[in-house]
């Protein structure tokens, strides 16, 4: 059994006066990007140099104003790469980039030697305040923890006034979650003081979740009481930068926005230490799934995946919420019929609004294709297959005929053991009603038709041959209201009598002057079994007839087929 009794329970913050329960999120936070310090750090290969460059292009053409660059003051290659970055001319007159120090003096004095030459830098600053830091890392109490922030941020202060750009600053009580919040808003304080931000150049707070502690809810309080309690918040940009150690990273920085944060720090796709960052293109698709716009330019998502799996060598998991391989998908028949349905209804509606269930949002509008979106196996429905062939290949099965061909499909299904792409359903669509030629052949035939002004009635006469494999054609006539009955009238009078017709549909399968249309035929036996058959022409009365003598040759014990006929789509 676990050992649960070895752990104890954080503390919840007593913060009756929460407001943030009764809040809606109604617009974008300021987005820093932190892949290319955070998230890179995390890499069991971390980034080289054109790799961080080919990421930070693809930051920049996502729209992130503000972007951790690194450590510079770290390591070499983090200091080369900035280097780069201002040496190419690759950094927008509009991004501000990031820089982590710790407070330090040569480190910072490194840094500065780092982002000569940028334009517009935040001067990322932290030092860890949480208890369990203080006892067992530092051994430091609250007064010197607080005095290396106000130190650090002295020092800042005193490289900047050599430097050519624009500097904001930024202070992280790193491991805020763990930290007193009256000790959290004192040193915050301590180091506003010392830079005197105005609302112009505000300072940046950023209080991470360095480690997920609680839940999102306890986070929320944390970020209201602090917002609350600052003293000029309008000189202040409150930052978030929330981990996922108890998987809850994006519902914690939810409602982090709710309760007052303005920013806040993450990676595409979650990457970073331990279980991930917070993943920013989840909480940005999120947005959009409720009609808030983004303010990132993510509708590609595929671009960003091919980017993202190249320059980090890692991949993106199947189920990973808008980017998975297997999030629009459905492979379960009652999914799979409630998603055509609501693609019908959608088309005939009008709706303005996407409202199809199971897909919170159009894959399409995230760069997404239909074709993975009902996936074939032997737990799908007959919705599944009926929406693979509608939008896939335009083949618009009636209702009634679904049924049928889903048996056809489970069973292949069973026999293969796996799953059918959408191409190997319209094989078996094809193999089963289009390459049907026999044993039954209509060789000729010719249409008459009479209108009588009297009674406003057509009188339709058909007149033709039908061939039974080898033996010689037979003449048969019939007549009827139209051209479909005048053909049952005359098949009635052989010997394949008793079949009786329940209905048809047909629609067309291609546009132009080379158009063609496929129609659906729905007849009962003998035995009064429900049987079905296609007939594809340029004619549309052909293709009807071609569509009982399809249904017809199915029934038969001798059926024939051709697998060398015309596909749906050739020229017949």
């Amino acid at each position: 059994m676990l050992n649960y009794k070895r752990y104890k329970r954080v503390p919840v913050v007593h913060y009756p006066e929460r407001q943030w329960p009764d809040k809606e999120i109604q617009k974008a936070p300021i987005w820093c990007s932190v892949d290319l310090r955070d998230g890179n750090q995390a890499l069991i290969e971390p980034m080289v140099v054109e790799e961080k460059i080919e990421f930070f292009n693809l930051l920049v053409k996502l729209g992130f104003k503000e972007i951790e660059v690194g450590f510079p003051a770290a390591s070499q290659i983090e200091y080369d790469f900035l280097r780069t970055l201002v040496e190419r001319n690759l950094i927008p007159d509009d991004v501000k980039v990031q820089v982590l120090i710790q407070c330090r003096e040569h480190l910072i004095k490194r840094t500065f030697e780092a982002i000569q030459g940028c334009k517009n830098v935040i001067i990322h600053i932290y030092n860890s305040t949480s208890t369990l830091q203080r006892d067992v890392v530092f051994n430091m109490g609250r007064e010197e923890i607080k005095q290396i922030a106000v130190d650090g941020t002295k020092m800042v202060k005193k490289y900047m006034e050599g430097f050519d750009g624009n500097i904001q600053l930024q202070y992280s009580p790193e491991s805020f979650t763990g930290t007193e919040l009256d000790f959290a808003l004192d040193i915050c304080e301590a180091v506003k003081e010392v830079w005197q931000p105005t609302v112009e150049n505000p300072i940046i707070f950023n209080l991470p979740a360095t480690v997920e502690m609680t839940t999102p809810n306890v986070y929320a309080d944390q970020i209201e009481w602090m917002s609350r309690h600052f003293t000029e918040r309008d000189k202040i940009v409150l930052s978030i930068h929330p981990h996922n150690d108890r998987g809850c990273g994006v519902a914690a920085s939810e409602l982090a926005l709710l309760a007052g944060a303005d920013r806040i720090e993450g990676t595409l796709f979650g990457n970073g230490e331990r279980t991930g960052n917070v993943d920013i293109l989840n909480i940005a698709y999120n947005m959009f799934s409720q009609g808030i716009n983004p303010e990132l330019d993510i509708e590609n998502v595929n671009e960003i995946i091919d980017v993202y799996e190249r320059c980090t060598k890692m991949d993106i998991d199947p189920r990973h919420p808008y980017a998975g391989k297997l999030v629009f998908t459905a492979f379960s028949g009652s999914h799979q019929d409630a998603i055509n349905k609501g693609k019908i209804y959608m088309e005939e509606s009008g709706t303005p609004y996407w409202e199809i269930p199971y897909l919170p949002i159009d894959p399409a509008d995230v760069g997404r294709e239909y074709e993975p979106i009902i996936r074939i196996n032997s737990q799908s429905g007959k919705g599944g297959t009926a929406f693979i062939l509608a939008n896939n290949y335009g083949i618009k099965m009636p209702k009634s005929m679904h049924p049928e061909f889903s048996a056809v499909v489970q069973k292949a299904c069973d026999e293969k053991g796996k799953e059918l792409k959408a191409e190997e359903v319209f094989d078996l669509f094809q193999q089963e009603y289009r390459n049907v030629c026999g044993p039954y052949r209509l060789v000729n035939y010719k249409i008459s038709e009479e209108k009588n002004e009297q009674d406003d009635l057509t009188h339709v006469h058909f007149s033709g041959e039908l061939k039974y494999k080898g033996n010689a054609p037979v003449q048969i006539e019939g007549n009827g209201n139209g051209p479909v009955a005048a053909f049952c009238d005359a098949m009635n009078q052989t010997e394949v009598v008793s079949y009786q017709f329940v209905d048809y549909s047909e629609h067309a399968i291609s546009v132009g002057s080379d158009s063609k249309a496929i129609s659906y035929i729905h007849l009962k036996n003998p035995q009064g079994k429900d049987i079905f058959g296609i007939g594809v022409s340029h004619n549309i009365g052909y293709a009807s007839m071609k569509g009982i003598i399809c249904a017809i040759n199915r029934d038969q014990a001798d059926t024939m087929r051709d697998d060398t006929m015309p596909g749906i789509f050739e020229v017949c």
